[in-house]
This record gives structure tokens, C-alpha cells and sequence, in this order.
């Protein structure tokens, strides 16, 4: 086994943690009565597509030679019997790509929706835009042979701007519009019950993001600066989030700083390996203030997107595409003065946005008309959690087991 090998072999156990980690992130900012089902939306999307994954969703990400249309045939190599043993680990990898995609989504619809509604939502997202976007952007499909057909440059997304964060992003919104607002919906009214777990949680992610940007990286040279550019992003992202917040006159916060480095992390993802570290500095600055406005927008447009899978991923996936179009190594606009590839960029945007976004419109209706897609209102307003799931993330109640009374000591009764 090569050394590229295990390299990807390790990151995708960094993207792997990446889920639980979103759990994490996710859970944190969710009220104390909604947490379990939260971090199980996260949970169970790695189950459901997991599974997925392995029946038919790597088939279906790629076109074989000869084989065209709108996604790979989902029976060509259903279950992986006839897969090569050497290309398990690149299935493996791209199998967690898939998990966090899908749940990212499901931060948009938190504190108002069941399980069993959004297991249906996921598995059918999946399966219809998940999987052909994916073929879309890296296995050969029509993202990969724009710019031979147009004569520009090739899109360039190193590990998902389109396809994870474009694509979650607008299925996201979507979905928050089909199940509509929660109740008393309103700024400032629905605030995180836990910052440290939102903390753990966007350190795992940042962590796991390594390799999630760097697990196919096959120069060392292309792996550090790789390397280099996930940690410059975020790090801007961050300053990028909180100078605009005091700008704004609001007191600077640790959720407003993760978020900001997610920002800066979401917008880093396609553009990794095509930026010097300065234009990588810029992009997370950029992402990072851009984003802290469009959190915003939610409450001015009437949307309810409970955790800001919009204002975060959408903006800064698209964001960090364009981007490329203007500062990419000799291609960009300003950096080799080709307009090319911006324009292949735009359309990659555009396609994979309107493609995902009308979908997932669909999907949500079909499951809002079969589930009812939303909880009852009274365990809305009471708590996921306990009436669902017969969990809680934390027992508040102390031990009420009698102790043990002590012998009476001598003569004493």
C-alpha cells in the first residue's frame, strides 16, 4: 500500500469524526429540550446513507466508461460485489462525504420536525441529489466537462464547495420553507443552551477538515499548502466574524467566532489547492464577515433556518467558488487576467444551486403530504426530546435513592 494510501485511509477518519462533531455543533445551539433529537438527525444520516452508499450511491456517483446521463447506474455495482478491493478506500472516503453532506441539511429545520420524517427526507435527498451532483462535479459528469466544451479552464472544486455546501445549502432552505417557523419565532428568541458543546463541536470539525480537504492530495508540496490554506481561512474567518459584529455594535461571542471559522472553513473547501496563502487570508476574512451578515437575512426574509445552514454553508460555498474565478494560480481573473474560469464557476454555482434547491423542494412536499413532516405543536412547545425519543441530553434530577442509615451507636434507638 502506497503512502497516498494510508493518507486517505487516515482522513477518512477525520471526515468520519466530522458528523459526530456536527452533532456536537448543532446540538449546543439548539434549546436543552431538542438536543437528543438534534445530535440524532446527525446520527441517523450517517446510517441511513452509509448504508446508501454502499447498495448503490458510489455507482451512482461516477460514470463508467461508455455510460453518460444524469447520474451513474445505481445497479452497475449494487452492494460493491464487484469492486475492486483496491478502490475500497476511495469508496470509503467518499462514503463519509456523503454523511455530512446530508447532515448538514438538518440544521435548518431544529426544535420542529421528527425523526422518522427527516430519515425519509435525508435517504430520498441522497439518492436524487446527493449522489448526481456528486457524479456531477468529480465523477465525469457535465461540472467536470464544462470547460472542455466551453474552451475555458476546468470548474475547479477540490472537495465541495458545489457539491457539499452549494448543495446542502439550498436544499437547507428548501426545507426550512416547506416546514415553516417555529413557534414565537423571532430574533434573539431561541438562544444556544450549551456554548462548550458548540465549541467541542467546531473544533472537531475544524480538525477533521484536514482531511477532508487534504485526503487526496498525492504531492507533499500540494498537501502543505493545502494544509496551510485550512488553517489561514479559518483563522480570518473568525477575525472577519467578530470585527463585523462590533461594527454592528454587538458584544463578540464564542458562538459568533466559531461560526465564523466555519465560515472561513466552508469557503476554503473548494479552493484549497488552487490559492497562496495571502489570497486564502483574504477569502476567510471576506467569508467570514460576509457570513455574519447573512445570518441575518432569515428574520428579513421570513425563513426560518433554526441553525444557519444558509447564512453559513450556502453563502460561503458560493462565496469561496466565485472566489476562485478572481485569485485561482494563472486562471483566475486577476491573477492570470482569464475570465474563463469565472464564468465556468458561475455556472456550476447556478446549475448545482437551482438543481438542489427545486429537488429538495419536492422532496419536502412529497414527505410533508406522507409524514406530516412536522411534530405535533404541544410537543414542539414542550420538548422533542422526551416525548420522541424518551431522552434527555442532561438529568437534572438528583439521585432520590434513600441512603443507607447509619446503625445506632451504642444503647441509642
Amino acid at each position: 500500500m502506497e503512502a497516498t494510501d494510508v493518507w486517505t485511509l487516515a482522513s477518512t477518519a477525520l471526515v468520519l469524526i466530522m458528523t459526530p462533531g456536527l452533532a456536537l455543533f448543532y446540538g449546543g445551539l439548539v434549546r436543552v429540550r431538542s438536543v437528543v433529537n438534534m445530535m440524532l438527525f446527525s446520527v441517523s444520516a450517517m446510517g441511513v446513507v452509509g448504508v446508501l452508499w454502499i447498495l448503490i450511491g458510489y455507482s451512482m456517483s461516477y460514470f463508467s466508461d461508455g455510460e453518460s446521463g444524469f447520474a451513474g447506474s445505481p445497479f452497475k455495482d449494487f452492494g460493491l460485489v464487484n469492486t475492486d478491493p483496491a478502490s475500497f478506500i476511495g469508496v470509503g472516503f467518499g462514503a463519509v462525504f456523503a454523511m455530512i453532506t446530508t447532515a448538514l441539511i438538518s440544521g435548518a429545520i431544529a426544535d420542529r420536525v421528527g425523526l422518522g420524517s427527516w430519515v425519509l427526507f435525508s435517504g430520498v435527498w441522497a439518492t436524487l441529489v446527493y449522489f448526481p451532483v456528486a457524479a456531477w462535479v468529480w465523477g465525469g459528469g457535465w461540472i467536470m466537462q464544462l470547460g472542455t466544451w466551453l474552451g475555458t479552464p476546468d470548474v475547479i472544486d477540490l472537495a465541495g464547495g458545489t457539491a457539499i455546501h452549494i448543495n446542502a445549502g439550498a436544499a437547507a432552505l428548501a426545507l426550512a420553507i416547506v416546514v415553516g417557523k417555529r413557534r414565537n419565532f423571532a430574533q434573539g428568541s431561541h438562544k444556544p443552551h450549551s456554548i462548550p458543546l458548540v465549541t467541542i463541536g467546531a473544533a472537531l470539525l475544524w480538525f477533521g477538515w484536514i482531511g477532508f480537504n487534504a485526503g487526496l492530495a498525492t504531492e507533499i508540496g500540494e498537501a502543505g499548502l493545502i494544509l496551510v490554506n485550512t488553517l489561514a481561512a479559518p483563522a480570518a474567518g473568525i477575525i472577519g466574524w467578530i470585527i463585523t459584529d462590533v461594527a454592528r455594535g454587538k458584544k463578540p461571542g464564542v458562538v459568533g467566532a466559531s461560526s465564523g471559522a466555519i465560515a472561513g472553513l466552508v469557503a476554503i473547501t473548494p479552493a484549497a489547492a488552487n490559492l497562496s496563502p495571502l489570497w486564502a487570508l483574504l477569502l476567510g476574512l471576506i467569508a467570514g464577515a460576509a457570513c455574519a451578515f447573512a445570518i441575518e437575512l432569515k428574520y428579513r426574509l421570513g425563513y426560518d433556518d433554526s441553525l444557519d445552514v444558509v447564512g453559513l454553508h450556502l453563502v460561503a460555498g458560493v462565496i469561496g467558488t466565485l472566489y476562485l474565478g478572481f485569485f485561482a494560480f494563472k486562471d483566475g481573473l486577476f491573477t492570470g487576467g482569464n475570465g474563463g474560469l469565472l464564468l465556468v464557476q458561475a455556472i456550476s454555482v447556478v446549475g448545482v444551486a437551482t438543481y438542489s434547491f427545486v429537488v429538495s423542494m419536492i422532496i419536502a412536499r412529497v414527505v410533508k403530504a406522507l409524514t406530516g413532516l412536522r411534530v405535533p405543536r404541544e410537543v414542539e412547545e414542550a420538548g422533542i426530546d422526551t416525548f420522541a425519543h424518551g431522552e434527555e441530553a442532561y438529568d437534572y434530577l438528583p439521585d432520590v435513592t434513600p441512603a443507607r442509615q447509619p446503625e445506632p451507636v451504642g444503647g441509642a434507638r
